[in-house]
C-alpha cells in the first residue's frame, strides 16, 4: 500500500474506533505529512518500503525541533506502523525497537518568599478583596491545583480541626493542614459571603460577581490582575503557588513525604523535583554569597 492511503487508513481507523478528537486528528495528520514528505525526498513511496534506518534518519533531521515535538512525532510514527502491522498491511514494524528521545524535565518557576508576602499583601475594602485574600492565602498555604481551589464547598472546610478537604486528580480525595493565616483570612470571608450569593443558592466556597462559583479563567484574571498591580512578574501561573508552596516547605526542612501527601502526588518521584529547586538555590547561595568563592 502507498504511504498516503495507509495514513488515510489509520487516521480512519484513530476516528471511528479510538474515538480520536478532532484537535488530535489533526494532530495526527500533522506529524504523518511531515513524515510522508520526508519518505517521499527518500524515494520511498510504500510502507513496506519503510526502514528502521529511514525513521532514525528522519528524527536526526528532526533535530532541530524541540525534544518534546520529536518524542510525540516517534509516538505517532509508533502507533502507524503498529496499526499497519496488526492490520497486515505492513510485513513487519520499522519503528518497534526506536527508543524515544529523554525528554529534558525543566525545573518548575517558584516565586520568592519575598514576592509571595507581597502578592498577599492585598488591601482590604470590598467584598471581592475579602474573596481574593482567602483565595491566594488558601491556594499558597494548601499549595492546591487551581482545579482543587475552585471545586472547593462549604462542607470542604474543618475549622475546628484546621483542615480542608480537597478532591484533586483521579477524584482522590485528601485532607491538608490550613495554616493559621489562611483560617483568619477564610472566616472574614466566610462572614461577607452572603453579600456575593446575590439571593442564589450556591455550595462553591469561592464565588463570583454573579453568585456562582468562580471559574479557572476567573481566578487567572484575578491573578494576572494582582501580579500587575505589585508589580510581580505576569507571567506567574496559579500551579506557580503550588510550586513555591512546595519549594517553600522543601527549603525550610519540610520531609517530603509529607509535602507529597499535602500535594497528591501518588508517586515521589514526581515530589522530588522540588529537592532539584532546592538543590539549585544552595549553588547559587554560595556563588553570590560565600566570600572565598571568587578571588
Amino acid at each position: 500500500m502507498n504511504i498516503e492511503d495507509a495514513i488515510k487508513e489509520f487516521i480512519n481507523y484513530c476516528l471511528f474506533e479510538k474515538g480520536l478528537s478532532d484537535k488530535t486528528r489533526k494532530s495526527y495528520e500533522n506529524d504523518l505529512n511531515v513524515y510522508k514528505n520526508f519518505l517521499n525526498k527518500e524515494k520511498i513511496s510504500n510502507v513496506n518500503d519503510i526502514k528502521s534506518d529511514n525513521i532514525k534518519k528522519f528524527i536526526k533531521e528532526r533535530n532541530i525541533e524541540n525534544t518534546t515535538t520529536i518524542a510525540h512525532n516517534l509516538t505517532v510514527i509508533k502507533n502507524f506502523h503498529a496499526y499497519l502491522l496488526k492490520e497486515a498491511i505492513s510485513k513487519n514494524n520499522p519503528a518497534e525497537f526506536i527508543e524515544r528521545p529523554k525528554l529534558r524535565k525543566s525545573l518548575p518557576k517558584v516565586l520568592s518568599e519575598d514576592d509571595i508576602y507581597k502578592l498577599l499583601d492585598i488591601n482590604i475594602c470590598t467584598p471581592f478583596d475579602y474573596r481574593n485574600k482567602a483565595m491566594l492565602e488558601l491556594m499558597y498555604g494548601c499549595g492546591l491545583r487551581v482545579s482543587e481551589l475552585i471545586n472547593l464547598e462549604i462542607n470542604d472546610i474543618d475549622e475546628i480541626n484546621s483542615t480542608i478537604r480537597v478532591t484533586g486528580k483521579g477524584s482522590k480525595d485528601r485532607i491538608i493542614p490550613v495554616g493559621e493565616y489562611s483560617i483568619y483570612y477564610l472566616n472574614e470571608y466566610l462572614k461577607i459571603r452572603d453579600n456575593l450569593l446575590k439571593k442564589k443558592t450556591c455550595n462553591k466556597l469561592f464565588l463570583n460577581n454573579h453568585g456562582l462559583g468562580i471559574t479557572r479563567q476567573g481566578f487567572f484574571k484575578i491573578l494576572k490582575s494582582l501580579l500587575k498591580e505589585k508589580g510581580l512578574n505576569e507571567n506567574v501561573s496559579p500551579h506557580t503557588l503550588r510550586h513555591s508552596f512546595a519549594t517553600h516547605l522543601v527549603n525550610r526542612g519540610a520531609d517530603l513525604r509529607s509535602v507529597q501527601e499535602m500535594l497528591g502526588h501518588a508517586d515521589i518521584s514526581t515530589t522530588k523535583i522540588y529537592t532539584k529547586i532546592s538543590d539549585e538555590k544552595v549553588i547559587e547561595d554560595y556563588h553570590n554569597y560565600h566570600p572565598r568563592n571568587k578571588k
